[in-house]
């Protein structure tokens, strides 16, 4: 029986007829054979092509780096997905994703390259839109701890004067009537302190509100003082640590590290049953890491992921780009862990 040999993968033919872009350079920086895709999307002729050099045609912001990875190709590392710019001759942009081998035998390099100019045009779209909806939660932000602080200072300087007026009258009335009978003495003097804890308590409300320490004295300060404040209210020790150097974190991350604290040791204090408590602020060599770990019950996290305060502190995590990380299993206390890169 007689065998018919397949045909001969026609090479030629694949270079000629292919829609991505094939070309053959030569070390002098010159491009010595193209196929018809290089001229119909860059738009030069044959001509022009070949009698140019490969740089006149690159975006001048992508020349050092285009030089830096061709020299690492002729010294035998191959080029895989690289991406650079290219001017058409309408002066259009146009996007390539090149991967190149260099042939010593021949001292010529073979590069084949896509056109990836619509990706890029939709990634820049995508990164806008992230642009101007972060810009957005950063306004809304601002807005809500600007309204803060209003509140604060109307609780402080208004309510807390008002009770501190009330004190003051309570103290006049105990000086000025010595013979009162001693009920109504006793009455005066609990008014008296009832009006001074009232006054404690506007400020304390007035400062988990609106941080003024946070402004005034830095995050490190607002954090111990929150450490403190959960100690106090709970009979729970809570430790304070802190090596971070703050002029490396902006307010927007300050704030957030503050509120994300905050939120964190309100779920302690209603669910965690705990006996110790540790919140640090650390300075790594990449990114800088607030924790608060609790030797509480714990909890699962896949469970619990729509959990109000969980999706609070999650989401401003993210607005800060940051990560959040949850460790924690029934009966082996919780850590939660936000990294920022600096």
């Amino acid at each position: 029986m007689l065998h018919t040999a397949e045909p001969e993968i026609d090479f030629f033919s694949f270079f000629e007829l292919t829609l991505d872009l094939v070309c053959i350079a030569g070390k002098d920086g010159y491009l010595k054979k193209i196929n018809p895709a290089v001229t119909a999307v860059l738009g030069y002729t044959e001509d022009e092509l070949l009698n140019r050099p490969i740089d006149s045609f690159i975006h001048p912001e992508d020349l050092e780096a285009t030089r830096i990875r061709r020299t690492a190709l002729l010294k035998g590392k191959n080029l895989v997905n690289f991406e650079n710019r290219y001017f058409t001759k309408t002066g259009e942009v146009v996007w390539l994703s090149w991967t190149s081998i260099f042939i010593p035998s021949k001292e010529v390099v073979f590069a084949i390259a896509k056109d990836i100019t619509e990706r890029k045009k939709a990634d820049e779209l995508i990164e806008e839109k992230y642009r101007r909806f972060k810009s957005m939660a950063t306004h809304f932000k601002s807005s809500i701890e600007e309204d803060r602080k209003y509140l604060a200072a109307e609780l402080h300087e208004e309510l807390a004067q008002l009770a501190a007026v009330i004190k003051m009258d309570m103290i006049w009335l105990h000086n000025h009537l010595p013979d009162q009978p001693a009920v109504v003495g006793n009455r005066i003097t609990h008014a008296t302190g009832v009006a001074d804890l009232l006054i404690n308590t506007i400020r304390r409300i007035s400062f988990s509100i609106s941080p003024g320490r946070l402004s005034d004295l830095g995050l490190a300060a607002a954090l111990k003082w929150q450490c403190d404040e959960f100690s106090l209210l709970n009979s729970i020790p809570c430790v304070f640590e802190n090596n971070c150097e703050e002029s490396l974190l902006s307010e927007e991350i300050r704030i957030d590290f503050f509120r994300i604290c905050q939120e964190a040791l309100l779920n302690i204090m209603y669910h965690a049953q705990a006996k110790t408590v540790t919140v640090k602020l650390e300075d790594h060599q990449h990114y800088i890491m607030l924790s608060i770990q609790d030797d509480g019950i714990g909890f699962d996290p896949d469970k619990l992921t729509h959990h109000p305060g969980i999706t609070s502190m999650t989401e401003r995590t993210e607005s800060i780009n940051g990560r959040l990380v949850i460790k924690s299993a029934p009966g082996a206390g919780t850590m939660l862990m936000i990294f920022v890169n600096k």
